[in-house]
Order: C-alpha cells, then structure tokens, then sequence
C-alpha cells in the first residue's frame, strides 16, 4: 500500500537540502518558501502575458492568457500596481509599469555588447538606408533587442521586444548555429512551428542542416518566411568561444532583394565583425566554431 508523507517528513527532507551550517527550517518556513515560489511563477506569467501581446489588457484577459483564476490574478496585480511594476490606465486596463522601465535601463547600461552593438547598428543603417536590428534568443524564440528604422519613405519596422519562433528567421537559425549537430536539430523538433505564409521550414533535421551551413558562412538570408513582403539578411556575433551571442541585420522589402544580396552581405558581415572587434571577441584561429557530435 502507497504510504503518504506527513508534513514533518516533507519539512526534514527539504531540510536535508540545506546547506551546512544553516539552521533548519520548521514546516511553515518550507510552506512559506513554496508559497513564494508560486507567486514568483504568477507574477512572470502576467509580465510575459502583457509583452507577449503588446498591449494594455483588463485583469480578466490577463487570466484568460495565462490561464488562472481571475480572483488570484486580480490579487496579484493589485499588489504588483501598488509597487509601481504595473499601471493602471484610465478604463482599468492593466500595462508594464514604469518601476520595470528604470530596471531595464539599468540592465541595459550594465551591458557593454549591447551598447557597442547600438552604435554598429546606426552606423550599418545609415550605410545601406534600411532599417537594421540586432537580435537575441530567448528559449525557442528570436528576439528583436534593438532597432533602428531606416531613412527611407517606405521602410520595414517591427517593436523591440517582439519575439518570433526561431525558425521563422534569419537571425533564428544563426543564433543556435554554434550548437552541436545533435542538440542543434533537437531544438528545433522542440521549437519549430509553422509561420503564417506556410514558407517556414520546420523539418528538425534540415533546419539544423540549414543553420550550421549558414552559422559557417556567417551569413543567413530568408524572404517571406514570416511575412509575405519581408525579407531579411543577417550576421552572427560570436563571442571567444564561437558561440552566437547575438545577430546584426537588416530587414527590407522582399523586392530590394531580388535587385542582389552582396552588397547588403558585404555591410551586414562587416558590421558584426566591427563588434566582435571592438568587444575583443575575436574567434581564436584554429579552434571549432561549431563542436562536432560524436
């Protein structure tokens, strides 16, 4: 017969946990802990909810999204408003407060690479009169981390923030190009969805193929995979180890692209050389970019 563990069974196992030295927790201290656990959870499923849809929502399609009780969300928004990490605008609804702008910033200042990477990114704008961004990955999406628009009348702009499936990019399949083989073609049978104009590719094993291949040129190219009119050309930025940390690109009308790639190649590969240079991120001569699967 299945035994069930009492609260003081539970209460010593995680004490076990502990580390040498630090006294042990009663049973309401590990409650307390979980409890806490939980609302961390809560509180990032509504900051996810919120920059996942762009917008300011009410608490109730905020629950709807993240699929909780209204009543534990409406809690935890109130105190999170209290706190200034969300406002409330005029009507109720709910936006990203500005106590999270100020650590942004601070964030952002504390990073180096993205600074170093701002300033290549106005330059290769102004050099090629298209809009330029640079990307990051975060789990199984690409991540647009800054963004200049282009000079132009007409040009192409997304929202920084904005997140993509990963194989719906240029940027996508360079970012996990210095994976090796096996792990690069597991993360996108996990990650691949299909992209609205049905062009993305989602087979795992020609993804990863296609990544390594564009990870070794240091160049990727992709035209209407994740809009019918867009087109983007991108270069990796490779820290000391080889691995992409981040990507330089440009994005533009699929027309311009179908008028030729070298020149834009030509600035784009340039670029992300600049910034490599200038962090000291040179690859070290002889060494794998990629590591090799056994």
């Amino acid at each position: 017969m299945a035994s069930s563990r009492n609260p003081e069974a539970l209460g010593a196992e995680d004490n076990e946990r502990l580390p040498a030295g630090q006294p042990a927790r009663r049973e309401g201290q590990v409650q307390a802990a979980r409890s806490r656990t939980g609302a961390i959870e809560r509180v990032l499923q509504i900051l996810d909810g919120l920059q996942q849809m762009g917008r300011p929502m009410t608490a109730y399609e905020i629950a709807q999204t993240v699929g909780a009780p209204p009543s534990t969300i409406y809690a935890v928004i109130n105190d999170l408003v209290d706190k200034n990490l969300l406002t409330r605008a005029t009507g109720g609804a709910i936006w990203l407060g500005p106590r999270l702008y100020g650590y942004g910033l601070t964030y952002a200042g504390s990073l180096d690479y993205l600074a170093v990477a701002a300033e290549e990114m106005e330059r290769l704008s102004q050099t090629v009169g298209e809009t330029v961004q640079v990307c990051g990955r975060e789990e199984g999406m690409m991540v647009v981390l800054q963004m200049v628009e282009g000079p132009g009348h007409f040009r192409v702009t997304s929202r920084v923030g904005s997140r993509m499936p990963i194989n719906w990019t240029a940027s996508g399949r360079l970012l996990v190009g210095h994976l090796p083989d096996g792990e690069r073609e597991a993360f996108f049978a996990r990650h691949s969805k299909p992209s609205p104009t049905g062009l993305a590719q989602i087979d795992p094993s020609t993804l990863a193929r296609r990544s390594r291949e564009a990870f070794e040129s240091r160049f990727a190219l992709q035209i209407g995979e994740s809009d019918a009119t867009v087109a983007c050309l991108a270069a990796p930025v490779c820290n000391t180890s080889g691995e992409c940390v981040l990507t330089i690109s440009i994005v533009m009308t699929q027309s311009k692209v179908a008028e030729g790639v070298e020149r834009y190649r030509a600035s784009v590969q340039s670029a992300a050389r600049r910034i490599e240079e200038r962090l000291g991120w040179q690859h070290v001569a002889g060494q794998p970019l990629i590591p090799i699967s056994s």
